[in-house]
């Protein structure tokens, strides 16, 4: 009883908070310390003012208008009964609304109310393109069951406010925007009342007040963000409080864009690529559409393709983990339900059609090439439905085969190089750069309202993952509840790796100065192999006293690479460096290892410092928990580790590894 009152009161607008206008924005009051707010207003408060967010007038009282008209949609009708038709109908057979009833309240398994988001989505835009009396009937199904649901998210972990909430106030507004004429009367209130309650508590928790800090950057602030934005579109002029949903959008996104990726990396790793971009898409894409305010002129996003084009390994089927991705040597086993969850049907979701959408926006022929490649190898998205939307027929596809097989990311300091684009090629990735980039060392103190969370972003500077004859012959371990450096192809000092261990966020509160000093010092790419040289001693504590890690990773032939690595220290200091594989390590000889992947095998072979203390283990990880307390998972052995020590304390050292494959 009590939830329903403050639904009606939402939506009526009498609760304690001013549901305003847009020309009432400069009297907004926010919280209890309004008054101080009102004399020197916040960072998010000026830009709500000031930024243009407005639906454009030509829509007020008009459906469906987030993304799509009724003219807009006839154009795709015609496209999907025609051209599209083979396609279109593989799509309606997989609708995830005939797959079943929707998850019943309080739907509290992992992922279950962000897919019934996603459903409600796809199967409003099925509807409109088929017309179909079932279709409606099951989305209206879904939309009651969201509706339905007490708290939208995990009640034990930001209920009401996060991913979730995201996720279905993207699906019911759409739902409703697309559907609002075939929807009664009783419904359209329903599913408004219910937009209203759930929007007021998104924007509430995200609302400006003074001395709060955004994580800008992190994808717990952008998708809720842009399910509130998308939300504030579909209901703009029927619920009061929207106008004030879609200016905090803007002046929330508009931070987000500003320290979203300069140079196309994702600093999350692909995991959070696939999972996250997707809502910077459909937030754009709805602001350009009902506001005619088009953001997408965005470095990063115009290099979106070069990530996940070079993030691959060849062929396709997995990514080079760099970060939170997946779970390492069981993913590549293809075991774990993370596994099962990325690749269903054995097809890798990697929601590549979301690279047609950029290709359009920025008449990209090579961005159109990258998507159709990608499809070509068996990718597959979550929301397939967008291709219909997002792909222009008319723009060229350029052939992968001009693209160069090797890129330097130069922000965010990580290198890709593979000896072409076949599905049998070689292929290395190095990392050597700051978690968000350089550019960020210049955001921080412009963007006092910005904090930092970069606990998807592992300790692995100055890491490296090889690619050979089909197989991952040595890299990363995957994504950890606390995440170590000692789950790299990297240095540890003294059993210390980078950063502060012990929590989920290996970088929170390291000084990002000293990282700004981690970079990629040379990379010299070419057709016959690479040198690449980095240098990490700022990611490790400034205690440990390191001055130097300088690593070099040589490609001297076929199938032969060096890695010299150049250590010095202000303290005599025990140094270990870490090797790892996927299946098993066997010790050939003395300081002489096989490291077995599934499918290839790595031949490391130290040549100095010869007098060092070694140990072949399994390689244990801290799987990530459960949302809230993600650094409370269990240990999981993902593959084995070799790790190597000089005996005793020095104030330098060299390492000279020798691999072969």
């Amino acid at each position: 009883m009590r939830l329903a009152l403050v639904r009606a009161s939402v939506v009526l607008g009498i609760t304690g908070v001013v549901l305003c206008s847009p020309s009432m924005l400069t009297a907004q009051k926010v919280g209890k310390k309004s008054a101080s707010a009102h004399r020197k207003p916040t960072y998010l408060l000026q830009q709500m003012r000031t930024l243009r967010y407005q639906l454009k007038p030509q829509y007020m009282g008009v459906h469906p208008r987030v993304y799509f008209t009724d003219a807009e949609l006839k154009v795709l009708r015609t496209r999907a009964h025609g051209v599209d038709k083979v396609w279109w109908q593989r799509q309606l057979a997989s609708l995830r609304v005939l797959k079943g009833p929707p998850p019943a309240p309080p739907a509290q398994a992992r992922r279950n109310q962000n897919t019934v988001g996603l459903a409600i989505a796809e199967a409003a835009f099925a509807y409109r393109i088929q017309g179909t009396p079932r279709i409606l009937a099951l989305t209206k199904e879904y939309m009651n069951a969201a509706c339905s649901y007490p708290v939208w998210g995990y009640t034990y972990d930001k209920p009401n406010v996060d991913l979730a909430a995201g996720h279905l106030l993207y699906g019911v507004a759409v739902g409703y925007d697309l559907l609002y004429h075939d929807l009664t009367p009783p419904e359209r209130a329903r599913y408004r009342a219910c937009i209203a309650f759930h929007g007021h508590l998104v924007y509430e928790f995200f609302r400006p007040r003074p001395g709060h800090k955004w994580t800008f950057s992190q994808n717990h602030t952008f998708i809720p963000i842009a399910g509130l934005g998308v939300a504030a579109y579909a209901v703009y002029g029927e619920v009061p409080e929207a106008a004030q949903w879609a200016a905090l959008a803007r002046a929330i996104y508009k931070r987000v864009l500003e320290t979203y990726s300069q140079d196309g990396y994702y600093y999350e790793g692909v995991e959070y690529w696939i999972f996250a971009t997707p809502w910077l898409i459909h937030y754009l894409d709805a602001l350009k559409h009902a506001a005619g305010v088009d953001l997408f002129n965005q470095s990063g996003l115009r290099k979106a393709d070069l990530y996940m084009a070079y993030s691959m390994t060849p062929g396709g089927q997995l990514p080079f983990d760099f970060g939170d991705v997946y779970e390492g040597a069981i993913t590549r086993a293809h075991q774990g339900s993370p596994y099962r969850r990325s690749h269903p049907n054995g097809h890798f979701r990697t929601n590549y059609n979301l690279l047609y959408d950029l290709a359009a926006q920025f008449h990209s022929p090579q961005i159109q090439g990258v998507a159709d490649w990608l499809r070509s190898l068996g990718q597959t998205s979550q929301e397939p439905w967008w291709t219909l939307a997002w792909r222009d027929p008319n723009l060229p596809s350029e052939p992968m085969t001009r693209l160069k097989p090797w890129h330097w990311f130069h922000d965010h300091d990580v290198v890709f190089w593979r000896s072409g684009w076949g599905p049998s090629a070689t292929a290395i990735a190095f990392r050597c750069g700051p978690p968000e980039g350089h550019s960020a060392t210049g955001l921080i103190p412009r963007l006092p309202a910005w904090r930092r969370s970069e606990g998807h972003n592992h300790p692995d500077i100055n890491s490296f993952i090889i690619w050979a004859h089909d197989a991952y012959l040595t890299g990363n371990s995957g994504y950890a509840g606390v995440p170590r450096s000692i789950s790299a192809n990297t240095l540890l000092v003294d059993g210390k790796g980078q950063g502060h261990t012990g929590g989920h966020d290996a970088w929170k509160g390291f000084p990002y100065t000293l990282l700004n000093k981690v970079r990629i010092v040379k990379a010299v790419l070419t057709s016959s192999g690479f040198d690449i040289e980095g240098e990490a001693a700022g990611a490790y504590d400034p205690s440990l006293g390191l001055t130097e890690y300088q690593r070099e990773l040589k490609m001297t032939s076929p199938g032969q690479i060096v890695v010299e690595d150049h250590i010095a220290s202000t303290r005599p200091d025990t140094y270990s460096e870490v090797l790892h594989a996927d299946r098993g390590i066997i010790e050939r000889r003395p300081d002489d290892f096989t490291l077995e992947g599934y499918g290839g095998a790595l031949q490391a072979d130290l040549k100095q410092p010869r007098n060092v203390s070694e140990s072949i283990e399994k390689n244990m990880v801290v799987g990530p928990g459960k949302p809230g307390s993600v650094q409370k998972g269990t240990l999981e052995q993902r593959g084995m580790r070799v790790v190597v020590s000089t005996k005793h304390p020095v104030t330098s050292a060299e390492f000279l590894w020798k691999l072969s494959f």
